[in-house]
């Protein structure tokens, strides 16, 4: 189970986002009582946000909250996806959420720092993060710098 996971989640950094969803489901069938649910439903439906699915990237980001409420990170693709959809008051909402959550006052605090995050990604994927992450993110109130 979590070598599909991982591989899905391997797959999301290096921009193959047409396989990150069949092998984290696949996850997912393969262990459904996993504690690591939440972050599993917040791989897909951040996949879903890059691909601008945003509907579909809400469904699983509100699965990965109710499974991992106390996950900042799921609380700031949630906020961003919010964004994106045109509802900035829950959207500001759950990036308040997330900051409160992290424990670290920088990590939510501008799209620079967020930005700064992104060594490991693949450049199509940090393209992908500035049009659909980074826009939700403004729309939830987050600065630029």
């Amino acid at each position: 189970m979590g070598a599909y996971a991982s591989l899905g989640q391997t797959k999301l950094l290096i921009g193959s986002l047409e396989e990150v969803v069949p092998l984290v489901e696949q996850a997912i069938r393969l262990g459904p009582r996993d504690p690591d649910l939440g972050h599993w439903y917040d791989v897909i439906g951040f996949t879903h946000l890059l691909q601008s699915r945003t509907d579909e990237a809400i469904v699983w980001l509100e699965k990965a909250r109710t499974a991992s409420p106390a996950r900042p990170f799921i609380r700031g693709h949630l906020a961003a996806a919010y964004g994106i959809k045109g509802e900035p008051e829950r959207a500001a909402a759950e990036l308040v959420e997330a900051r409160r959550l992290s424990g670290d006052p920088d990590r939510y605090s501008s799209i620079a720092h967020m930005r700064a995050l992104r060594y490991s990604m693949a450049p199509k994927v940090c393209a992908l993060h500035e049009a659909t992450y980074d826009a939700g993110l403004r729309t939830a109130g987050m600065p630029e710098e």
